[in-house]
């Protein structure tokens, strides 16, 4: 059999989640390290990630020290590479990964926000252990806040505040329950498109300008694009001048793309059909 043959053979006997043994052969250049699994002794399949160490107590060059015997869990298995990925963070803080494992898509965790950094929010939750590291086990990355755009976290959510979010997935690298805050409340686009044709012609307001264009909220939490070349008739490099955030405009839907979660709207579609019905009178 080849050697491709016999990594394949050998990895295909692995699976996320299993306990695997070998001894580290070197450290890579990415501050991970290699290891020589037990099975498969002629090279080193396993590959221990810089996030994969345990956090805490034993620094990184000792849990990283070649010659070390380690059980790490694998988090994937890759057979084109000849890889499987280890995490020593999993073996390192079995209880936490117990409970992380545990968890399923759409399972309604509580907690308290317990910081909020430029990166994300982190949730202490009601449930299950501390985190090692962070201020809590359960994280939520911008997007997954609001439905709604804004500016700062802090008008979303502040430190110390209950809240109850949907669990999205398992975060093997951190160590952590990615969150959805907004899963928990309705989607406004969704609402929006179930009653909104295109062709529709609605009230908006300015919230925000762009080179190519500039954005008007036609509903609550609900803003679409009005592009440049459907703001105004004359031929305009920006929309400084034309128009200012604050200013109530007249606009048609001309597209609402629920897979890509965006209105487009124009402007001067809403003008010709105003003059047309003024006209027809």
């Amino acid at each position: 059999m080849s050697d491709e043959g016999a990594v394949r053979g050998f990895l295909a006997g692995i699976r996320v989640g299993d306990l695997c043994s070998g001894v580290i052969t070197g450290v890579t250049r990415s501050h991970g390290a290699a290891v020589v699994l037990d099975g498969f002794p002629s090279r080193p399949l396993g590959a221990i990630g810089p996030l994969d160490v345990p956090w805490g107590g034993r620094s990184r060059d000792e849990a990283l020290e070649v010659g070390r015997r380690i059980t790490a869990e694998v988090t994937a298995v890759d057979p084109d590479e000849g890889e499987v990925r280890l995490s020593l963070a999993a073996t390192g803080h079995p209880e936490l990964w117990a409970f992380l494992k545990g968890l399923r898509l759409g399972d309604v965790l509580a907690g308290t926000v317990a910081s909020i950094e430029s990166f994300g929010v982190f949730v202490a939750l009601d449930d299950g252990p501390a985190h090692p590291v962070f201020p809590g086990v359960g994280f939520i990355t911008f997007p997954e806040l609001s439905w709604r755009y804004f500016e700062d976290p802090s008008d979303v959510v502040r430190v110390g505040q209950r809240v109850t979010c949907e669990f999205l997935q398992f975060d093997t690298t951190n160590g952590e329950a990615r969150l959805s805050l907004r899963a928990m409340r309705p989607d406004p686009l969704r609402e929006f498109a179930d009653r909104t044709e295109a062709g529709r012609v609605l009230r908006g307001r300015v919230t925000k300008l762009v080179p190519f264009g500039v954005f008007v909220e036609v509903a609550d939490g609900v803003e679409g694009l009005v592009h440049l070349s459907e703001l105004t008739v004359e031929a305009v490099e920006t929309p400084d001048g034309v128009v200012e955030v604050g200013d109530e405009l007249t606009v048609m839907v001309t597209e609402v793309d629920r897979e890509r979660r965006t209105v487009s709207l124009s402007r001067i579609r809403a003008h010709v059909r105003a003059h047309k019905r003024v006209g027809g009178e």
